[in-house]
């Protein structure tokens, strides 16, 4: 059962994959172009985790309440809706409604996150790295092959009749209600709640809490809540200001598109090696390494951002790095908590990531547009040095199962 459900969330992965990396960095060119200004376009990425944050606890209590299936179905229809009312926006030129329709586009992005938690409901702890990281590899597929999609994407849109830079948003309609298909014809019976009625009853047991109150009380999961956050946080930071800083210096869509395609396949393709590190080496071992990669990433965007394979090459380390971190540290956040309380604290985490993600989007435009993007790798190296002195300050021998 382990082996097909993990099937269907590589299946629906890929194809969410598609719709998020088709729009992912035509939103911050279409923001600038609605608002008239470069200082907004941040505000692309910004919308898009923000949503994400704001439907990572909703879909968890789904999750809870009805299981993965009806949870990630619903928030690939979300999405779907939100890549519409993108369209919509630039055809009456209201930046307003664009933000609504990343906003509510960013559902994609929490449905992803919550795949890579169903994949570690029915695994053992010696494979929960692994399981996690093969449905994140999964995504490379869709998200490497959407922001190709650009210029096809302007081609179907003048066919259609959609204004420029949308083409790609109908991609992402078709993509999004085929995942909802996947998910939910797939998972049944539904993994979530196999594991739960798998479980013997326990009168002793506490009640399930909600992922606040996890947090509260465990250590352990605070750290990895916070892994997760910050280094999502410092690969959107850079991310999110690529496409607009090399548009600025005469890239075309297609040099965009192939750079944000080489920093996604970091960001994905080599998971599974660091779901193995993780299994085999420790968590916290690989958080180091993947901290080291971010280091050396924001390091050469700070001395190299006027070099087009400079800036290419620190994409691709950001990827990596955010890769080994976000994989070992979900893998801490899954094995945190008793089953009951996990979803809970998964859709915490997701929260706290798409949260963090929103704010270093949001500040990312107006950094850029006061210290360029040098400054912009530069003052990201701060959130790395939290990670890396939390980590080391780190037990390593706590109660909970899993590797360190």
């Amino acid at each position: 059962m382990q082996r097909r459900v993990i099937s269907i969330l590589v299946g629906g992965q890929i194809l969410g994959g598609i719709g998020m990396g088709a729009t992912l960095s035509l939103g911050s060119l279409l923001a600038a172009q609605l608002s008239g200004s470069n200082a907004w376009s941040g505000m692309a990425a910004t919308m898009s985790t923000l949503g994400a944050a704001l439907a990572a606890v909703p879909l968890a209590r789904l999750a809870q309440a009805r299981g993965r299936r009806i949870s990630l179905s619903t928030g690939a229809l979300v999405a779907g809706t939100g890549a519409v009312i993108a369209i919509t926006s630039a055809a009456v030129g209201v930046f307003a409604m664009l933000l609504l329709g990343l906003m509510l586009l960013g559902a994609g992005s929490a449905v992803n996150l919550q795949s890579r938690f169903a994949a570690t409901d029915l695994s053992r702890p010696d494979s929960r790295g692994r399981d996690l990281s093969i449905v994140v590899w999964s995504t490379t597929v869709g998200a490497v092959l959407g922001p190709n999609l650009f210029d096809p994407g302007e081609a179907l849109g003048a066919v259609l009749g959609l204004p420029p830079l949308t083409g790609a948003f109908a991609f992402s309609v078709t993509a999004q209600l085929a995942a909802a298909a996947v998910y939910a014809t797939g998972l049944r019976p539904d993994p979530l709640l196999t594991a739960m009625a798998s479980r013997t009853p326990d009168p002793a047991a506490p009640r399930p809490q909600g992922g606040l109150l996890v947090l509260r009380g465990n250590a352990r999961a605070r750290y990895a809540v916070a892994v997760v956050a910050l280094s999502h946080a410092t690969m959107v930071a850079l991310m999110s200001m690529t496409p607009v800083h090399l548009r600025e210096h005469g890239a075309s869509l297609t040099v965009v598109g192939l750079t944000i395609s080489l920093h996604i396949a970091g960001m994905y393709a080599m998971s599974p090696v660091f779901g193995w590190m993780a299994d085999r080496l420790g968590r916290l071992r690989t958080i180091l390494l993947g901290q080291g990669m971010l280091v050396v990433a924001l390091i050469l965007a700070g001395v190299a951002a006027d070099s087009r394979s400079g800036v290419t090459i620190s994409l691709i380390l950001l990827g990596l790095g955010w890769s080994a971190s976000v994989v070992a540290g979900s893998a801490l956040v899954a094995e945190s908590a008793q089953l009951q309380d996990r979803p809970a604290l998964q859709g915490v985490s997701d929260l706290g990531m798409n949260a963090a993600g929103a704010s270093a989007g949001a500040l990312a435009g107006p950094v850029l547009a006061a210290a360029g993007y040098s400054g912009l790798g530069f003052i990201s190296l701060a959130l790395v040095a939290v990670v890396v002195v939390w980590t080391v300050l780190q037990p390593r021998r706590p109660a909970n199962a899993g590797r360190l």
